[in-house]
Formats: structure tokens, sequence, C-alpha cells
């Protein structure tokens, strides 16, 4: 039978040398261009081995490279048993590994322990074959940000400039993605500030840092001066919309669209990460319509396209509508729900008091999709069921879960026992849950301020002032209201009483007129969201009157263009009795009022909210 001899892939000159057959420099090209699938390079890596006596020839090493790389992305695990094969890796083969490892999900703590490794061969050697370079740091300092390892990322920081690396434009950016990740902004500006030459990718990473943040200001200021120096890419732009959906300002979110059609970039039109953000931006400043419009006009909508505006929907209370997009979403060939889509059915039902709705929503996300609840879909499920009354059953979800509850699952309890008027024991003991549950800092005010309600109602008048005294000792402050309210593109900031406003005087006057049409139309105040402490119902009137969004509507109605719907914007849950007065203004002044809270988006007009009274 006819064998087949392998080629020989080196041969030796005449000094004994080996050299690369010129017929073969189509594995180069195979290596380069051909490879498809783990197996295809395994074959060849096998001829290597076969052909090959040494593995310091250069030709050698740069095979055995481009077979690293490769293998690097079709098989980790693969790759790094070559790696191990060799006594003496050279640099690219450290960087090689150090990139895979950092692009894994779960082994990016592998890139610091392969970067320790190669300082470790580097010190013992003293070659310069394995000394990292400016290829090793962005990857290293990715795992770094990835992990939060602010001790090691800052000494990697020493090694860069140890090694003269500071100018080095990637290596500064990464540096700045792992400072703004680990929640150093003021460090990562230091090193953006400092760079001598700044990129497109630079601003881009700063300016989403501060947007991430929640620094919205400070993220379009950086816009502003990005412009002078680059054009905006797509990347660029969601950080922008993001910061204009941030603030809740739709002037701003409207000159940013116009930005992008204005660019005539048909890939940044077309982008369905912008186009995504645009549907976000605009259901978080109150006009659905228009991510409607904007939505419906993508070419390409992702998982998150939907997600964005089902969870839109939800959060203006337009339950039926979202549930619609649910269902057209989960016609789409190739779209799956995950588990945020089912945060936003739950939130719609939950916004609704859909009951039944949210618990077979929830049981086909859990046995048809095989989606693990999480936290935040056992607080929609237990919401639903607390704010419907049905807090016996709530509480044996909560009992049930296989996680710990969080303080904001034990506050909507309490919040529903205050509002159905639940027995003082139970309240009590819910209200003990939320201060125990770790992170109840932020709400730990809110649940002192529903327990004095709960007291008050049952008359318990000693307890009342025991528990505001409680809150003094302990230097508890309730939070203040703070609405904002946007007009001709210009935002105004008011706090519950606040005098500060150059036009306050106006205000108040106007303030007084709206008294006497609210009592005209035979308006009666409710105090249930009065501060308890106040005794004398005028007292609590006068309280209630100076409200932050009264204010912000007040000024609203005085300054607002006709026609033009009023947005406000407000920290806190709208208490019942400003609710009603909104609603009488939006018929007695026939405007459209558009209020979110911590909450919800509320549409009042013509005499009516959206929320058809349930929040």
């Amino acid at each position: 039978m006819a064998t087949t001899q392998t080629p020989l892939l080196f041969s030796t000159n005449n000094n004994g040398q080996p050299f690369i057959h010129n017929s073969h420099t189509r594995l180069f090209h195979f290596l380069n261009h051909s490879i498809v699938d783990i197996s295809h390079l395994k074959q060849i890596h096998a001829q290597l081995l076969r052909t090959i006596h040494t593995n310091h020839h250069p030709q050698a090493l740069l095979l055995h490279s481009r077979i690293l790389h490769h293998s690097s992305l079709l098989d980790l695990r693969y790759a790094t048993r070559i790696f191990h094969h060799f006594q003496n890796p050279n640099s690219f083969m450290w960087n090689t590994l150090i990139r895979a490892y950092a692009r894994t999900a779960d082994q990016k703590h592998k890139s610091m322990e392969l970067y320790k490794a190669m300082l470790m061969m580097e010190r013992e050697q003293q070659s310069a074959a394995v000394i990292p370079d400016n290829y090793t740091y962005p990857f290293v300092l990715k795992a770094c940000a990835y992990l939060f390892s602010l001790s090691e990322g800052k000494q990697v920081h020493a090694h860069v400039l140890k090694l003269g690396f500071e100018l080095d434009t990637h290596i500064c950016n990464s540096l700045i993605h792992f400072y703004a990740t680990c929640g150093f902004l003021d460090l990562a500006h230091k090193v953006f500030e400092k760079m001598s030459e700044r990129s497109e990718v630079s601003w881009n990473i700063m300016i989403d840092s501060y947007a991430s943040a929640g620094e919205y200001d400070t993220a379009l200021r950086m816009f502003c001066e990005m412009q002078r120096i680059h054009y905006p890419d797509g990347y660029t732009m969601q950080s922008v919309i993001s910061s204009c959906a941030g603030l809740g300002a739709l002037s701003l979110g409207l000159w940013a669209h116009a930005y992008v059609l204005k660019r005539s970039d048909k890939n940044m039109i077309d982008d369905v990460l912008v186009n995504t953000s645009l549907v976000d931006m605009y259901c978080k400043c109150g006009s659905v319509e228009f991510a409607r419009q904007v939505f419906e006009s993508m070419p390409y909508r992702d998982v998150n396209s939907w997600n964005s505006m089902i969870l839109g929907l939800a959060m203006h209370g337009m339950a039926e509508e979202a549930l619609d997009y649910y269902a057209r979403m989960v016609k789409v060939k190739g779209l799956v729900p995950n588990s945020i889509t089912f945060v936003g059915v739950l939130s719609a039902c939950n916004h609704r008091g859909m009951v039944n709705e949210g618990l077979m929503s929830f049981d086909i996300m859990t046995r048809e999709y095989k989606i693990e609840p999480r936290l935040e879909h056992y607080g929609c499920l237990v919401d639903l069921f607390a704010r419907a009354g049905r807090i016996e059953e709530a509480m044996n979800l909560v009992s049930e879960m296989p996680m710990k509850p969080d303080d904001v699952i034990w506050r909507s309890l309490l919040d529903a026992c205050c509002k159905q008027h639940a027995s003082l024991e139970l309240s009590e003991e819910l209200a003990k849950k939320v201060f125990e549950s770790e992170g109840s800092t932020t709400y730990s005010s809110g649940a002192y301020v529903l327990l004095s309600r709960i007291y008050a109602s049952a008359s318990m008048w000693n307890d009342v002032g025991l528990l505001r005294k409680l809150m003094t000792d302990k230097g508890v402050n309730k939070e203040p209201g703070c609405s904002l309210v946007e007009i001709d593109g210009v935002t105004h900031e008011f706090f519950a009483g606040d005098t500060s406003h150059p036009q306050s005087e106006d205000i108040y006057k106007f303030m007084s007129e709206i008294e006497e049409k609210l009592e005209a139309t035979g308006y009666v105040p409710d105090y249930s969201g009065a501060p308890l402490v106040d005794e004398v119902n005028e007292g609590k009137k006068n309280t209630m009157r100076l409200h932050s969004e009264r204010l912000a509507i007040a000024f609203g109605l005085l300054r607002s263009r006709p026609g033009m719907p009023i947005r406000v914007f407000k920290n806190l849950r709208v208490c019942n009795d400003c609710h009603g007065v909104t609603k009488l203004l939006s018929r007695i002044y026939n405007v459209e009022i558009i209020v979110r809270d911590r909450a919800r988006f509320h549409h009042f007009k013509e005499g009516n909210c959206s929320c058809k009274d349930y929040w």
C-alpha cells in the first residue's frame, strides 16, 4: 500500500540551521485567514509538532504563537496547554493568554494570576522577552475593573508609570475605565486630564462613566467639550441620551435626537443601541408617544429594545399596552424574553392591580422560559399582592422565597398595611424588618413616617411623639420633597415650602388664586399625607399646600405656553391630597399635567389620572 510522507516544514541549510520551505508558506496563510474550528487547528498543530525539532527558531515561535492565538479564541483550555508547553514563552504568548482570560465571563481572575507569573519570570530570568509591554496592560486593567480589584489595579498603574507607558492612549483609556468602574471618578478624571492625546474612546469612556454615576450635567458638559475635537459616534450619543433621560429633560432629549438625525449618518440613525436609548429616554421624560414612534420606526429591534418599550409602558401605568407589546415580542422569530422582560411585565400588572395576569406571567417565566426568578420578580409579585389587599398571600410568598427579602420588599408590605389599616402588631413587625434589613438606610426615614401614620390612625399620639423623638435621637431625617419642572428648556427646582426661587412672590400669589378655585369646586383636603405632629387641621392644610409638586405645578401654570403639557419630576411618592388636587387643576386650567414620582408616572387630564387612582 502506498504511503504518503508528511512534508517537512523545516530543512537545514549548509550551516545546519533550520529554515522554512517556501512550499509551506500557505500554512501561514491558513493560520492567519482560514481557521474555522478547533479540529482544523489541532490538525495543523499536530503536523507542526511532528515536523519541528526545535521551538527556539524564530519561525517556529511565530507558528506556535499563531496557533496559540487561534486556540485562545476557540478552546481556551487547549490554548493553556499549548502555553505551558513552552518553558520560556515570550511577551506575545503571555499577552495572548492574558487577553483571552480577560474576555471570559467567569475566569477573569486568571488574567491577574498570569500577569503575576509573568512578572516573576521576568525577575527570575531577567529576560527582555517577557517584559510586559503596552499590549499587556489594557487587558490586565480590564480584569481588575471586572473584579473591582482597586488595590491590584493601583499596583498595575504603578507598573505602568515605572515602565514609562503613562502616555500610551490605550493604556490610559483602560485606566480611566478601571477607576470609573471601581467608583473613583476623581482618579479617572485625573488620568484623563494628564493624557497628552485623547482619542474618541477616551472621551466616550469619561462621558459614559459620568452618565452611569448619575452625574448627568457633567456628562453633558464633557460632551460639549468633546464636540470641539471629535465627532461623536453612536456610543457617545447613547451616553448623552441616557443623561437626558436621567435629568428628565425632554428638551435636551429632543435636541440629542435631532443631532442624531442631523448627522445623516445612516449607521447611527439605524443603530439599535442608539434607538433603544431614545425609546428609554422618551419614556423616562414622560413622552410615551415619541417613544412609540421611535420604536415602531426601528429597522431592527433586539430584546433590549422590546424591554425598554415594555418597561416604559409599565412605568406609565399602561398595563394593557405593555402586555400587548410583550405578546408581539414573543411572536418575533429568534427573540426570547429574558428576566428583564418579565420585570416589565410584572411591573405592568402591579401598577394596575392585575393579580391573575401577574401570577400567570410569573408561571410562564419559570415554567415555559425556565428563567430563575430574581429578587426583582418576587418584589413585583409581593407588591402586587400587598397593594391588592392580599397581605396574607404576600407574606406567604415572602416566607417561600429562596433568597432573603430586602428592605424594599418589607417596606412595600408596611406601606400596604398603612393604607389598609392592618393590625398594629403586624405593622410593627414589618417596620422592624425594614430597620434590620441591609441597605435600609435609604428607606429608614420612610419606614418611621409610615409607622407614625399607623400609630396616628390608631390615636396612639404618645407613640407618634416617641417615634419622632427616636428619629431625632438617631439622626434620621425625613427626606425632603423635591420637584423639578422644565419650562422652555430650563429646569426649575422646588423643595417643600421653598421660597428661594427668584419668582417666589409671584408663585405664592398664584397659589392663593389656585386655592380659591379649588374651594369653588368643593375641594376637601385629604390629611392622610400630612405631617402627623400638626394637630390643627389648618396647620396640616398649610403644610400640604406647600408640597414641592404644588409649587412646581403652580410655576408651570404661570410660565408654560398654552397647550403645552406641564412635566414635573418628584423624588417622593405623590400624596393622596396632591394627587386629588392635580386632577382638579388639570380640569380647571384645561392642561395636561405629567408627574413622575418615585414609583411611576401619572398623566392628569380633564380631571382624571392614568393610574385610575391605583398607585
